[in-house]
């Protein structure tokens, strides 16, 4: 099954996709996130969201500044400040 990742900026809704895993750089540490992930949530501080598209996938990275994780039944959702064009 895919997990459905959202990545949201004050801006707009920067990239909506099913995909296998999400790394992200939380405040206290990266966490990674599948489908059927305990549901929490999480600051961010600055660094690379790694999105890997299916397993075994090379890996995409996104540079985000500051924001929020939150992973709850639907998915994760990342909301953050800023991210590098």
């Amino acid at each position: 099954m895919a997990l459905k990742f959202e990545l949201v900026t004050p801006a707009r809704l920067e990239r909506t996709a099913d995909v296998h895993m999400v790394t992200v750089p939380g405040a206290e540490g990266d966490f990674s996130v599948l489908e059927g992930h305990a549901p929490f949530m999480a600051t961010l501080r600055n660094g690379s969201l790694t999105i890997y598209a299916a397993p075994g996938a090379d890996p995409e990275t996104i540079e985000v500044e500051g924001g929020f994780a939150e992973v709850n039944e639907t998915g994760l959702t990342v909301l953050a400040e800023h991210i590098a064009n």
